[in-house]
This record gives C-alpha cells, sequence and structure tokens, in this order.
C-alpha cells in the first residue's frame, strides 16, 4: 500500500489555539480528556483519504479508515500479522496442496442496509474488482486465484471461468492457480473486502468508477463501525455498529479521523490534547520526544520500502546507467541517521527485513565513484549536460527534508541539480499513475508478510508499476513463483527476481521503514505490528 498540505497549516494552527483557550474556559478538560469518556479515539490520519471504496483506493490512509467500516473473510489478529483471525468466515479449510479453499461464513454477519452477508457478494466484489472496465489498480492482488487475470486481461467475459465458486449462501470456495499457503494472510487486505452489491447497483453498477455507493450518505458496510461524518480535509468520524456480528467486543463507541499532513501540526495537536494517536512524528523532534515523552513515543518494526520510483519512459531514465548511478550516489546510513532518526535501515534491496525464511538482499550500495563512473558512461560526465529534472513528492515536511538531503548528495557527487515539487496526496497519485514525473517519492507497506507482496507490482501493467518500467523475465519469474509447488522454489524464484529489479533499477531504493508515533498512555489494545494493521474492535480507552 501506498504511504503518504501547508495550505491547511493556517486552519489547523487556528484550531489548536481555539481549542486551547475553550480547554482554559472549561477549566482545563482537554479533548482527548472527553473523548475517553465518551469512548471515542482520535486518530492522525496523514491525508485525507483519496476515497472509500475498496476496489479503487491503494494507499495506507485510506485503509485505515476502510477497515473499520468493511469486513473480509479473514480479519486482523489483534497481536500478530502472521496469524489469521475469523472475520465473514467463521472457519475454513484447505486441500493437501493448498489450492483450494472452502470458507464457510457466519450465520449473523450483516450489512448496514439490513442484507445477509452471503458468498455470493464476495464472488461479486471480486468479478468487480477484476473487471477491466473497472480499472482497479489493485485487480492484480487477485491474480492467485485461478483464471483471474484471464479475466481482468479480457481474454474472456465469463467469470465462472475464475476459481470462485458459490456452494450456497453461507459456504464460498477459492481455487487458486498455484499453491499459496499464505492465501489467508492476502485475504485480509481491502482488494478482497466484499461490497454490497444492491448498493453498487443503485448508485451506478458494477463498474462505474465514480459510483456514489461510499459517500456518506449511501456507504454500506458489514464492519465494526459505520460511517457518521465526512468533512472533507477536516473529519472523518466513524460509530459503533450495533449489528456487528462481534459487537459485544467491540470497546469503543467511534473513532474520529483527522486529516493531517502538516507533521508539526499533528504532533501539536497531540501535546494539546486533542490527538490519542498521532500518523507520525516529525524527525528532528524524536530525539527530544525521546527525553520528554519516553512512554508514549513509539518506534516499532514496520514492513515497508521507503523508495523513488523513476519514470523509465523519459530520458535520461530510460538509460539504465543513469537509474544505477542516482541509486548508489548517497548515503543512507547519513540519510536515517541524521534526516529521518527513527532507527530506520538503509536499504540494500528493495524488500525489507522481517520476513521469515527470506534473505534481504545487500546489491545496492553507497559509491560515489561507481556513480560518477555510470552517469560518464551514459553521457553525463561530471554531471555536464544532464536534463533538467524534478522528484514529485507528496506534501509533508519529512518527505521534503528527505528530498533535499538525496538533492544536496546527487548535486556533490555527481554534478547534477534536482528540483522538487510538491503536491496534495490525491493529485499525487494521479500523477505517479499517469507517469506525469520525472522522479517520485513512494513507499509501499507489506499488505501481507511476503515478499510477493513488494515484487509483484513491478510485472508489466501491474497498477501499481506506475514507472513505466516492463520486462518480461521479470514477469515470468514471478509467474512462476505464483504457481511453484514449494515455498522453497517459490521464494529462490522471488529472490531472482528481486535481483534483476535491482539490476534494472527502475526504482531507487532509500530506506526500510520503522512505525514511529505518539501513542496516549491510555490507548488499550494497540500492539506493536509488522504491518501496522490494528483491528479496532480491540482497541479501548
Amino acid at each position: 500500500m501506498f504511504m503518504t498540505s501547508p495550505r491547511r497549516f493556517a486552519r489547523y494552527t487556528l484550531c489548536i489555539m481555539l481549542g486551547g483557550l475553550l480547554a482554559a474556559c472549561s477549566g482545563g478538560e482537554r479533548e482527548t480528556d472527553r473523548a475517553a469518556v465518551d469512548g471515542i479515539l482520535l486518530i492522525g490520519n496523514g491525508s485525507e483519504p483519496k476515497g472509500l471504496d475498496p476496489a479503487l483506493v491503494t494507499g495506507v490512509p485510506e485503509n485505515k479508515i476502510i477497515s473499520s467500516l468493511i469486513e473480509g473473510l479473514i480479519a486482523y489478529h489483534p497481536t500478530d500479522d502472521l496469524q489469521p483471525a475469523p472475520g465473514v468466515a467463521e472457519s475454513w479449510e484447505h486441500n493437501d496442496d493448498f489450492t483450494v479453499w472452502t470458507f464457510q461464513l457466519r450465520d449473523n454477519a450483516k450489512w448496514t442496509n439490513g442484507d445477509p452477508v452471503v458468498a455470493s457478494d464476495f464472488a461479486y466484489s471480486w468479478q468487480r474488482a477484476l473487471s477491466p472496465a473497472l480499472g482497479s489498480e489493485y485487480a492484480p492482488m487477485l491474480y492467485v486465484i485461478k483464471g483471474a487475470e484471464a479475466f481482468h486481461a479480457g481474454e474472456t467475459d465469463d467469470f465462472s471461468t475464475v476459481g470462485v465458486r458459490v456452494i450456497n449462501d453461507k459456504a464460498l470456495e477459492v481455487t487458486l492457480k498455484g499453491p499459496t499457503p499464505y492465501f489467508l494472510n492476502m485475504l485480509k487486505h481491502y482488494s478482497y473486502f466484499p461490497v454490497n452489491p444492491r448498493a453498487v447497483e443503485e448508485n451506478g453498477g458494477m463498474t462505474d468508477r465514480q459510483s456514489g455507493w461510499s459517500t456518506l450518505d449511501k456507504f454500506v458496510g458489514n464492519g465494526p463501525f459505520k460511517l457518521k461524518t465526512w468533512v472533507t480535509n477536516q473529519v472523518i468520524e466513524v460509530g459503533r455498529n450495533p449489528d456487528y456480528w462481534d459487537a459485544k467486543t467491540v470497546k469503543l463507541n467511534g473513532i474520529r479521523f483527522y486529516p493531517i499532513d502538516n507533521l508539526a501540526t499533528e504532533e501539536s495537536m497531540y501535546r494539546d490534547g486533542r490527538l490519542h494517536l498521532t500518523s507520525t512524528v516529525p524527525p528532528d523532534k524524536i530525539p527530544t520526544l525521546k527525553k520528554k515523552l519516553p512512554d508514549q513515543l513509539r518506534i516499532e518494526p514496520y514492513l515497508g520500502s521507503y523508495f523513488y520510483r523513476l519514470n523509465v519512459t523519459r530520458p535520461p531514465f530510460d538509460d539504465p546507467k543513469v537509474r544505477q548511478a542516482l541509486s548508489v550516489s548517497f548515503d543512507k546510513q547519513l540519510l536515517v541517521d541524521n534526516v529521518t532518526k527513527g532507527g530506520q535501515l538503509p536499504a540494500t534491496g528493495f524488500v525489507p527485513t522481517g520476513i521469515p525464511g527470506y534473505d534481504t538482499s545487500t546489491t545496492i550500495k553507497y559509491d560515489a565513484e561507481l556513480g560518477r563512473k555510470l552517469l560518464s558512461e551514459a553521457g553525463y560526465p561530471g554531471g555536464k549536460g544532464f536534463p533538467k529534472a524534478e522528484i514529485l513528492i507528496n506534501t509533508s515536511e519529512s518527505h521534503r527534508k528527505v528530498a533535499e538531503a538525496i538533492q544536496a548528495m546527487w548535486r556533490e557527487n555527481l554534478g547534477i541539480d534536482v528540483g522538487i515539487y510538491n503536491q496534495e496526496w490525491k493529485v499525487y497519485l494521479d500523477s505517479q499513475s499517469s507517469l506525469d514525473y520525472d522522479i517520485s517519492r513512494a513507499g509501499w507497506i507489506g499488505d501481507y508478510v511476503h515478499p510477493s507482496t513488494f515484487l509483484d507490482m513491478f510485472t508489466t501493467g501491474n497498477g501499481n508499476n506506475d514507472t513505466g518500467w516492463a520486462n518480461p523475465q521479470y514477469d515470468q519469474l514471478v509467474a512462476r513463483a505464483q504457481v511453484a509447488g514449494s515455498e522453497e522454489e517459490r521464494l529462490g524464484l522471488l529472490r531472482d527476481a528481486e535481483e534483476l529489479l535491482l539490476r534494472e533499477l527502475p526504482i531507487v531504493p532509500i530506506y526500510w521503514y520503522t512505525r514511529v508515533y505518539l501513542k496516549d498512555p491510555r490507548v488499550q489494545g494497540w500492539n506493536p505490528k509488522l504491518l501496522d494493521n490494528h483491528p479496532y474492535k480491540y482497541v479501548s480507552l
């Protein structure tokens, strides 16, 4: 999933000032205190979501909200992202080689419009996600299902050729194109979430990208919370869903998600008692917060890669030597020590550390001399004649500081000058997907704990590729991995694919994430998670 504007800074600053004044007038009670009494969790969410349709979004800000509103067959485990937890499916079984899975749906799962959640809802939703006319960027996530890729490619319009069979209202059978023992963990991702067929059909139909079904007044979900308020660029609030099958477990009465992409503003809101959780922390504040708020500053493992995409359809980034020169000509250790400061690790490959059984690549290392040599061989000795280029970032002071550091090191080591410009989240995503950039800031958090979640997206035409890069050999390695007979064989093929990616380098690996944020001590049931996926029904104040 994609990781995530100063325009709203003045408004938020005013809100903070007014909040402080009101608190003083009411005897010092803070918003977090009132919310804790009311059972309302206040979360900084980074950016305004692109939308809340699980088939049409790709980012982390969207995931945090959607996962409160919709539940899939398998749910997030409260403490371990490697373990499945029952969701709409109360039980499941598989054949000996993990190619056929059968799910038994619970009888008391309901949509917020009163419809029962049935097996055909999942078949409808997956057909919708795979329909070429919808243009879902995450459709390739479903390619592990037999026949899904051919259907999405338009080779057939007969969905019965896809390995999804509705046995009855409460039983669903899924046939995969190869052994996939980690399939349950894939099902936790929102690309596999169901949507309510009646709501979609009443608002434009299966393939209408402009459908209004996921707006405030028409949203239909089946999760532990219901959509209550949505004020663009200000707040999204969800309230407890009394018809959720496991409502007795839900402890919170609601959650407010605040889109705050100015890190200093978010940190001030936390300190002033307006947030229980921040999305991140200004890097410059980390040393001070370690001393002053050691029990509230959290620095945890996080399965993600921070990198730059390169638009290989534009010169000079169509030249692998230029791309290689950019990748080796800045000091990543210096960057994480002095700029990000949150315990991040220099990325020597693309797939991050922390995946059982997969050895992290050490291919990309800092070597300014090699970078100068490669750039010279590409026709730009000492940077002479290098075309004007810019780094696109989504609006964030931390992304700008990283870009400025890399900009300075490229200038010193390669003799090239690149500019930096920012766009708000939605515009930035559109620019990236339409290849309207030279170099683009990017982040990818694992959708499940497996290297395939990082490597599948660089196959030809993948909706999350966004570089213009295509390599038939790479596609073949990934395709063979999907049908490998053993996990050992699969991981070996994926290692080969990653090394090919790191030779061609349509990306610039920068660092591997840690999860750095502030948490109010009153927030309970919020456990360190490798993917940072927190099932809200277990969270309390």
